[in-house]
């Protein structure tokens, strides 16, 4: 993927966006997945299960998020454990990308590409997975529970029309 975006990806988006120079071309600069588990409050095997998933998924140890402020509506304190999450960089960054736009996305039930709305304005994509089990690394029948996850596409572009030009160069399928 990375050897693909120096060679064709870059040379599309400077003819497209007329850019005087190829270091004006956006790139992806990391990939963030992130969990909320709001159930872990209560039970800590759910953290653990999710932590395990989320290393099996991206190859990386995941990190575990806190509650930032108490809640007494949800039981929660400050510095509780409620979520994972997991920043890929580099080459593990690309090859995730890779594996999830020709194996994940695919095998997601009643597919008919991803949503054009979840970009933020500055150049940055995020989008919602309903059951972590559409990555293959994932065994279902060891699965406790089905969980899903954001996953933040971050990159240079600095407006959204360029961003979703250089996502769509790398493979992802946007509804129309």
């Amino acid at each position: 993927m990375k050897e693909e975006y120096q060679t064709r990806i870059v040379s599309s988006l400077i003819e497209k966006f007329k850019y005087t120079t190829p270091m004006q071309a956006p790139k992806l600069e990391k990939i963030v997945l992130s969990q909320g588990l709001g159930k872990a409050t209560s039970d800590k095997k759910i953290l653990e299960n999710a932590l395990a998933e989320m290393a099996l998924i991206t190859g990386q140890k995941p990190v575990t998020t806190k509650a930032k402020k108490d809640v007494s509506n949800f039981k929660l304190r400050k510095g509780m454990p409620i979520g994972a999450k997991v920043t890929l960089r580099g080459e593990r960054m690309y090859e995730f990308l890779d594996r999830f736009i020709s194996l994940a996305l695919p095998r997601t039930r009643d597919f008919r590409g991803v949503s054009t709305t979840g970009f933020d304005g500055r150049g940055n994509y995020t989008l919602g997975i309903k059951e972590q089990i559409i990555f293959p690394e994932i065994d279902i029948d060891k699965i406790n529970e089905i969980n899903g996850m954001d996953i933040t596409f971050v990159t240079s572009a600095p407006t959204d029309e360029e961003a979703r030009a250089l996502l769509t160069e790398f493979g992802l399928p946007f509804k129309k």
